[in-house]
């Protein structure tokens, strides 16, 4: 499931520490290539070391959790949330996050490919939203669990089924538990992927490093300029353009704090032809320089290569 594949074993030290934050693969489950996997906390500790299952990792896969006892935290890019019983989390593809307390936890995780949830449902328009809750206690606990036991009973018991109606009851069964889990009442969900700033959002989350004007994102998606900066504002309260450099200045965070890559080479890494402008861009956006924010950081617990 989480298993990343191991440096190379003729990889210079040097190249393993320049890798600023493990990207986790999508590895598919012992029952079969399904898409999707099931397993309890307590599984999850039998797959490597604690340093292992605590550093900061970005997952290539969703992993939709719901904690039915003990008590631990999820930190999700730099803001921490605590975690209870009833609480559900939420860990999209790309996001940096780190688990402290897993060896306290009961109940289950579900890990799924990002196109197995069935397109057109609500629940795929959730795991759509790069920018969705990570950290909530569902409105009705009770519907919740259910919905979680069936998909737990459906994978553990299922194996006898023909692969691609499994496939299809476990895709359905996960439609289900989304929307039960999802922290909304009124139906609405969250905001709908045809927007124009849903179609922004995604182009920013995919060109970041390459564009960080605003021009570049209205004439590649074929709107005015004004018209992004409208829509980023209404979606977000911010404007369009701060919006973009946001999103490199987080990504700048994560660089410094996750791992060993000096500011020189984080601002190679984001597309900044000169480490000073670079500086110059965190600076405007923090606060603080790349060394300063590094170092008021870093004692929070976050950290380089495991």
């Amino acid at each position: 499931m989480v298993k990343n594949g191991q440096p190379h074993p003729t990889r210079h030290r040097a190249e393993e520490r320049a890798q600023p934050i493990r990207n986790v693969a999508y590895r598919s489950p012992r029952e079969g290539p399904l898409g999707v996997e099931v397993m309890s906390f307590a599984r999850l500790r039998t797959l490597g070391p604690v340093s292992r299952r605590a550093a900061p990792q970005r997952p290539e896969f969703h992993v939709l959790a719901m904690v039915r006892g003990g008590r631990g935290h999820h930190t999700v890019d730099f803001t921490r949330h605590p975690l209870g019983p009833g609480s559900v989390f939420w860990i999209r593809p790309g996001l940096v996050h780190q688990l402290d307390g897993v060896e306290e936890l009961t109940g289950q995780l579900v890990l799924f490919r990002p196109d197995f949830l069935p397109p057109g449902t609500l629940a795929h328009t959730a795991a759509e939203d790069v920018f969705g809750p990570v950290c909530w206690t569902p409105t009705r606990p009770p519907l919740a669990e259910r919905a979680l036991d069936h998909l737990c009973a459906e994978f553990t018991d299922g194996a006898d089924a023909p692969a691609g109606a499994r496939a299809e009851i476990l895709r359905q069964l996960l439609a289900v538990l989304v929307t039960r889990l999802l922290p909304v009442d009124d139906g609405a969900g969250p905001l709908a992927t045809d927007t124009v700033f849903a179609r922004f959002r995604a182009a920013v989350e995919r060109d970041f490093v390459r564009r960080r004007q605003v021009a570049d994102y209205a004439r590649t998606l074929g709107y005015a300029p004004r018209t992004l900066s409208r829509a980023t504002l209404a979606a977000t309260g911010l404007g369009a353009k701060e919006f973009i450099d946001l999103r490199v200045a987080l990504e700048a965070k994560r660089l410094l704090v996750h791992g060993e890559l000096p500011a020189a080479r984080c601002a190679a890494h984001l597309g900044f032809d000169d480490a000073a402008n670079f500086t110059k861009f965190f600076r405007r956006c923090t606060g603080l320089t790349p060394g300063e924010f590094r170092a008021a950081a870093r004692p929070r617990g976050t950290g380089g290569s495991r």
